[in-house]
């Protein structure tokens, strides 16, 4: 899971790109890198840790030019530990590119492969975006061998990189000399847009929070498979890549990842959320009477928009029962079960005086481990709730996801091959709902007629890509990040949502 930024202006673009990093900072808390480009010389500034912490001054000063690319990482595959796998990645032929990339190649052992025998290229890290930046390097050395580079030789290559990898995929490259090319996957799984200022910036981005707030105007999303191109005059040309291109975004940019005043894919993150708690407002009616529920208490900080529509709807109050400790580091990182459970209640304290003799509904955007829902529950019961039922707006995660979210494995899942009841149970809660599958999907594809559908994989089991074997999840399981129980746990899920 990452952010990624690029912009091509007339003036210098380190401290703008900067800006837009902070803006994505919630998309990865593990790493950064700026790199910028003057006179067909690129500079580059990248490593583990935030944003703030890895550009202080002299950095910036060491950024020159008037274009660039910009990265926030949070690493599902590879070394979370390498300060070698901070993105951008370069290479210097043809050209010189630097690359940076948000998602994850389901086929990148086997590109890895075909890259060393048949392609001759070297690749130095276990990271997939190193590979994907290999393939487009020589896909570009294929259409131009040795002319000057034009649009029309970019857009045949990315072409041919859609036909060579299988995953999901938002880049952004920068082509020395030349300008700035992005694209997106055939199912535009992972989002991206694009948008101006009015002094003739051109930027493109993960997520619209980071146009609007740099002041550029969002222009529109890049769509699926579409392949666009900035010369560094700030001329765009954008043609489609893919030979068969549907629109199918990561329901869960919706329900958890993207920042609530994003527009992805023309859809207001924030009324997706709104949508939910509408259609999670009715799975309650059917489960808990209203009558038997005092209060509406959200967990911070993504499951607000659905708790208030929800409370809303049912005619019951909505009250803050929680608040985070913003102050408290990275305590999210630690070894084993035990300690984690520990650090909920470092982040979280209550509000004891409204929880004391009442029923609570506690809504949180999602349920994927069950151990802070747990300990959650626990602490409403510890300050004095009667009763403590528990709704999630979205449905059980089941599946792994093999799209750039560093989800746990299957058997790390609390819903895996467990009922509602058996969920209910471990968590502790007096009643558990959850929203359905279905549900889900008609409440945020209401707000878009573009779609053709949503990766929802996590909750159905379906893989849009349609290349996903059990092996496949069996093998980037093996490699996951944080996959271990004993190690650090660097799962993005992890994570309080800083966003908001």
């Amino acid at each position: 899971m990452c952010g990624i930024v690029g912009v091509v202006s007339n003036t210098p673009v380190n401290q703008l790109i900067y800006d837009a990093l902070l803006l994505l900072q919630h998309r990865g808390q593990d790493a950064a890198g700026i790199v910028t480009q003057q006179e067909r010389k690129f500079f580059m500034h990248k490593a583990k840790g935030m944003v703030r912490d890895v550009f202080r001054t002299r950095n910036m000063r060491s950024l020159p030019g008037n274009c660039g690319l910009g990265q926030v990482r949070y690493p599902t595959a590879g070394n979370a530990f390498s300060e070698e796998e901070a993105q951008p990645f370069y290479v210097n032929a043809p050209f010189g590119i630097v690359l940076v990339h948000n998602g994850n190649l389901t086929n990148a052992q086997a590109l890895k492969s075909e890259l060393f025998s048949t392609d001759h290229r070297h690749i130095n890290t276990d990271s997939d975006s190193e590979v994907l930046l290999n393939v487009l390097a020589h896909e570009i050395e294929k259409v131009t061998r040795g002319l000057p580079l034009q649009p029309h030789d970019l857009f045949k290559a990315v072409t041919n990189v859609h036909r060579r990898i299988k995953g999901s995929y938002a880049v952004i490259a920068l082509i020395a000399g030349h300008g700035v090319l992005a694209f997106r996957d055939p199912f535009g799984i992972r989002p991206l847009c694009m948008g101006r200022s009015s002094d003739g910036n051109v930027m493109l981005a993960s997520e619209s929070v980071a146009l609007e707030g740099t002041t550029h105007q969002l222009d529109r999303n890049i769509e699926p498979g579409e392949a666009v191109f900035v010369d560094l005059q700030g001329q765009v040309f954008a043609q489609q890549c893919a030979d068969t291109p549907v629109l199918k975004p990561c329901i869960f940019e919706y329900v958890y990842l993207a920042r609530p005043d994003s527009v992805m894919d023309g859809i207001s993150v924030y009324q997706a959320r709104l949508n939910l708690g509408e259609s999670l407002a009715k799975r309650v009616i059917s489960t808990v009477p209203p009558k038997d529920i005092d209060v509406v208490i959200p967990i911070p900080e993504s499951s607000r928009p659905s708790a208030a529509q929800l409370a809303q709807l049912l005619g019951l109050p909505y009250r803050e029962g929680f608040v985070k400790n913003r102050y408290v580091g990275r305590t999210f990182i630690m070894p084993g079960q035990s300690v984690r459970k520990k650090s909920v209640r470092q982040k979280l304290n209550v509000i004891a005086s409204e929880f004391k003799g009442r029923n609570v509904l506690l809504v949180d955007d999602s349920i994927v481990r069950g151990t802070t829902s747990r300990e959650i529950v626990q602490m409403a019961r510890d300050a004095g709730a009667r009763k403590v039922y528990m709704a999630s707006a979205a449905p059980p995660v089941r599946y792994p996801n093999v799209y750039g979210i560093d989800m746990p494995t299957s058997s790390e899942l609390v819903a895996y091959n467990r009922t509602v009841e058996q969920v209910r149970e471990i968590i502790g809660c007096d009643a558990l709902i959850y929203q359905d599958v279905e549900g889900m999907k008609r409440a945020i594809a209401s707000l878009s007629s573009k779609l053709a559908g949503f990766d929802a994989s996590c909750f159905d089991g379906v893989y849009v890509t349609g290349d996903v074997t059990a092996e496949d999840i069996t093998r980037l399981n093996a490699s996951r990040v944080g996959g271990d129980e004993n190690k650090e746990d660097t799962s993005r899920l992890a994570l309080p949502n800083s966003a908001e």
